[in-house]
């Protein structure tokens, strides 16, 4: 014969598991979400990956867009960003890495114009390569994401570049929902890039 008080206790016992799984603290992101939330979608730049076709900073329909604003010749930051992005990607279920684009922006054009599609296509096959010798249409595209860049030609030989290396993550409104400051851990940027496409399904 059933215990019937063993039984009782068991039920009651799954019902408080239950409970408390229902009340975990929902996950919270490793970047950091800008209020109020800037509009970049309207921000349009030469697509060097594409003979200069205009490019909008929008994600397709229910993919999301990472940018990032960095130069070719850069020694640390860009190749480790860059690096860190395409493992979080590869790590993610690949129904979902494939909602993911990439598009690099360079701050240092003169130089890396001729060289940014093969840079980029060599972290992302399907990277896309932004660029312009216009600075004022650079300086317009940079200003809403925050990112800042300085280009000191003062020696010919031995140019030095400064810029922000941030990774920012722009919605298919062109709303740029998140931004990563460098070193975020590579789980961390899976599984934020994860939540947003299920926040963007919802």
């Amino acid at each position: 014969m059933i215990n019937r008080r063993f039984v009782a206790l068991a039920i009651a016992a799954a019902l408080v598991i239950s409970a408390c799984g229902s009340n975990d603290p929902p996950r919270q992101l490793a970047g950091y979400q800008r209020e109020p939330t800037p509009q970049v979608g309207d921000i349009v730049m030469p697509e060097l990956t594409n003979d200069g076709t205009d490019f909008s900073f929008q994600a397709d329909p229910g993919e999301l867009l990472v940018v990032y604003f960095g130069y070719t010749n850069c020694p640390d930051f860009c190749p480790t960003t860059l690096s860190d992005l395409r493992l979080a990607t590869r790590r993610m279920d690949e129904d979902d890495a494939a909602k993911i684009n990439v598009a690099m922006v360079t701050v240092d054009p003169e130089r890396d114009i001729p060289i940014l599609p093969e840079y980029i296509t060599s972290f992302f096959d399907d990277g896309v390569a932004l660029g312009t010798d216009d600075n004022s249409l650079l300086a317009q595209a940079a200003a809403p994401f925050g990112a800042t860049y300085n280009v000191d030609k003062s020696d010919p030989e031995v140019i030095q570049v400064a810029h922000s290396t941030s990774l920012y993550v722009v919605d298919d409104a062109g709303d740029l929902i998140l931004t990563w400051q460098f070193g975020v851990p590579i789980d961390d940027l899976a599984g934020d890039l994860t939540q947003l496409l299920e926040s963007e399904s919802a």
